[in-house]
């Protein structure tokens, strides 16, 4: 889906959001992408490649140009493994300028060929240690492993979904959904889950797996294992928090977001400079933008919780959706171990997956 968004566009979008972005926390960085607090100056295009949600994708264009108001932005939406075939493409001649989510803490150096080896000032300010693992990423947001559960479907089958374990029943066959972790970063950090919960590689893991495959569905987008599981097309769907608790919001009274009671962890994402892109100073202001204190805070009152952000000085607001951290239990995840053995993890996913499914 592509779509042009235009400055002039921010009289039209929601009261709530122009309320949250208007106000003093709106960061007044922006003469240039270093935060000098000059009045803005930029303008011109931006090219934005996106793999958020809908929510986090306007809450980002009202507040940003609040700030910008003479920068167009486009927005392209996609997969992470969709957004950078596409840089990979068009590395000759780019047309993007940045990415916002996708971009994972276990992903290694393996898109330092379409990524400029910069990152905002405002990464450093990351608290729990969430910084960029490889000078390619700024990182500014968590994306937390979740079941999406159809509750009305549940109750049908006299189910009540808590565990890893509950969903190996056989009622749910052909009726959990998940996306492929080759391409989805969503999919790979509830893999990347399991092996948190199992054992990196352990044999109890793949065991675990191989009993999960015998229910799964493999869908072509991160986003169908929330939205079709809303829609009465499955039970549930192994997603991530930010896209289920956005259909709560927004008055899905069928759907439950639901942690593993075995544990959940997240990953880290973060945003990526073009290398080459046509509008670099644009997008170094959308970056340190998005990886402020301030620009979470706003952008975090505009989606109305809806998203966990990581720098240690950004406020969440009141009545925020997402549940606290402090009621969800949470488990270790390697992030090393993962990077360095993604490949094989991979691998033996696609092969167990071809002699279960066929």
């Amino acid at each position: 889906m592509k779509k042009k968004i235009l400055a002039l566009v921010l009289a039209l979008v929601m009261a709530l959001s122009l309320a949250a972005c208007g106000n003093s926390n709106t960061p007044a960085t922006s003469g240039s992408a270093s935060g000098s607090g000059d009045e803005p100056t930029l303008s011109g295009d931006l090219v934005l490649y996106c793999t958020m949600t809908e929510n986090d994708i306007q809450a980002l264009l009202d507040c940003f140009n609040e700030v910008y108001p003479d920068i167009n932005v486009e927005v392209v939406n996609g997969s992470a493994g969709e957004l950078v075939t596409r840089l990979q493409g068009e590395a000759s001649n780019p047309v993007g300028d940045l990415v916002w989510g996708g971009m994972g803490d276990s992903d290694g150096m393996k898109n330092a060929d379409v990524f400029e080896a910069w990152v905002s000032a405002h990464d450093a300010e990351n608290a729990n240690g969430w910084t960029s693992p490889n000078g390619l990423y700024s990182m500014d947001h968590l994306s937390t492993v979740c079941f999406c559960v159809n509750t009305e479907l549940e109750a049908e089958l006299g189910l009540n979904i808590q565990s890893y374990e509950d969903l190996l029943d056989p009622k749910l066959e052909g009726k959990i959904i998940f996306s492929d972790p080759n391409s989805s970063s969503a999919a790979w950090n509830n893999v990347s889950n399991i092996m948190a919960v199992y054992g990196n590689d352990s044999e109890e893991a793949w065991t675990y797996i191989e009993g999960l495959m015998k229910n799964l569905v493999i869908a072509g987008s991160s986003s169908a294992c929330f939205k079709s599981v809303q829609q009465g097309e499955y039970v549930v769907g192994l997603t991530y928090e930010d896209g289920a608790i956005t259909l709560v919001k927004d008055g899905a009274t069928n759907v439950a977001v639901r942690y593993p009671s075995n544990g959940t962890s997240a990953t880290v994402f973060g945003c990526g400079l073009v290398k080459n892109g046509p509008n670099p100073e644009n997008a170094k202001a959308m970056i340190d933008f998005i990886c402020s204190a301030e620009g979470q805070t706003a952008l975090a009152a505009a989606q109305q919780g809806t998203l966990r952000y990581t720098n240690a000085g950004y406020t969440a607001p009141e009545g925020a959706w997402l549940k606290p951290s402090s009621e969800i239990k949470w488990v270790d995840r390697d992030v090393e171990y993962l990077t360095a053995n993604k490949d094989a993890i991979l691998e033996h996913w696609n092969n167990l997956l071809a002699e279960v499914q066929g």
